[in-house]
């Protein structure tokens, strides 16, 4: 008998439950260990940002769903991993042991390392999640009795660009809703060395696209920029060359910002020798174990990828969907080997699939792998992403309510590329 824990509830978390549950034998257990007690739909959080949705429509109290499943449910943050005891402390004094953990926290968000950044006494909103979701909502709102220059975008070292391009052109649509677009200039700020690098160097021709969708939407743009400091009403930044060299600073103006910020790994696994990098992102090998704990898996954006290759100002590689699912079957079955005395032989594909909408219009992209050379280089623009992605917010949460554990990623892809089969795992 084995008992397995999986650390965190939210995209990766929940689905990593439900296919474990597929893959384990009858006499082991499963524990699920979050900080949210409930599961909220992060990439619809910019909708909620300007009132398309209420945090209410994005939210689902799992804890049945985990029990019907047979599933133990903790909520309750994790303070503190012994990974030599196979133990870890819970903020509510309590300690869960296991014999396999899965790490799938999501990231921590690092607004403290730019001073005014964040909602958290700065002042930048943030989409990162439901609450500052909610936060830029009210914030919204009273920007819209006085409306004033607005900056959208992701500092130096963040790895998650598509919310960013997402919400600028959300942001833009509501203000032509409300007719006080023409009161609102608009400036995109990145680390990323061009539109459309996305922290993977691109995928098909969004380049071109997000920079003609930028124009189309008189929305000026700054690559390889570093946000220095956030004042109230200014933002310092600072343009840095091709070759590292500084270009200047300058200072730019807003009555309303969101900016996404770097991303690390929770407290708890940081400094970890051998478990986690510099970061706090925790180490895995091809089949999401980690060399030195080999009980202990890692899926998501919690996970140490080295990014696609240098760039002027440092940006990191994202962890989309498609990836997530294909790291959290790979994983399933791995521990399934494993508890059946094989050894781990599945292996992610790690192809990344997104569906960036921008109100009423959207891109979507597909990256077959998602780190280049790619054997599948896609893109492409149209009023059916934004309808796609409105799909897909009701097929997800149906699936995390209803607690199955099929793949929505591969058949979504396999649609888009007019294909019949595409892999999700491999064996290696």
């Amino acid at each position: 008998m084995a008992h397995i824990v999986v650390l965190g509830a939210g995209l990766g978390g929940s689905i990593m439950a439900y296919e474990l549950k597929d893959q384990i034998r009858k006499e082991d257990t499963i524990t699920v260990v979050t900080k949210d007690p409930k599961y909220h739909f992060v990439p619809s959080n910019p909708w909620v940002a300007v009132g398309w949705r209420t945090p209410d429509d994005i939210t689902i109290d799992i804890a049945q769903t985990m029990k019907k499943k047979g599933i133990a449910f903790r909520p309750s943050p994790m303070t503190k991993l012994v990974p030599e005891e196979n133990r870890m402390e819970l903020a509510d004094g309590s300690a869960v042991s296991y014999d396999y953990l899965v790490i799938a926290t999501g990231p921590e968000l690092a607004f403290d390392e730019i001073e005014g950044l964040g909602p958290h006494g700065g002042f930048t909103q943030s989409v990162c999640h439901v609450d500052h979701a909610d936060k830029a909502h009210d914030a919204f709102e009273a920007f819209c009795k006085d409306p004033g220059p607005v900056i959208v975008g992701a500092v130096q070292g963040a790895s998650c660009y598509g919310p960013a391009y997402e919400f600028a052109f959300i942001l833009e649509t509501e203000l032509r809703r409300r007719k006080i677009r023409d009161k609102v200039p608009m400036t995109f700020i990145t680390s990323e060395p061009y539109v459309g690098h996305l922290g993977l160097d691109g995928v098909g021709d969004t380049k071109g696209l997000l920079e003609s969708a930028l124009r189309e939407k008189s929305m000026k743009w700054m690559t390889s920029t570093k946000v220095k400091k956030v004042e109230a009403g200014n933002m310092t930044v600072e343009n840095i060359a091709d070759d590292g060299t500084s270009l200047g600073e300058k200072e730019v103006p807003f009555k309303y910002a969101m900016m996404l910020p770097a991303f690390r790994g929770i407290k708890p696994l940081q400094g970890i020798e051998g478990l986690s990098n510099p970061r706090g992102f925790t180490i895995v090998d091809k089949h999401q174990q980690n060399p030195k704990y080999k009980n202990i898996f890692a899926v998501g954006v919690c996970i140490a990828i080295p990014p696609t290759g240098p760039t002027p100002v440092p940006c990191g590689v994202p962890k989309t969907g498609f990836m997530i699912e294909s790291m959290v079957t790979a994983t399933a079955h791995n521990i399934g080997n494993i508890l059946r005395g094989k050894e781990p032989d599945n292996v992610g594909s790690w192809n990344a699939v997104c569906l960036a909408d921008f109100g009423d219009s959207g891109i979507a992209f597909v990256a077959q792998p998602q780190i280049p050379p790619r054997n599948v280089n896609w893109s492409s623009q149209g009023k059916w992403v934004h309808l796609a992605k409105i799909g897909f917010e009701k097929y997800f949460m149906r699936k995390v309510k209803k607690g199955t554990s099929e793949p929505f990623y591969e058949a979504a892809t396999m649609k888009m590329l007019g294909i019949d089969k595409l892999k999700t795992v491999t064996k290696g």
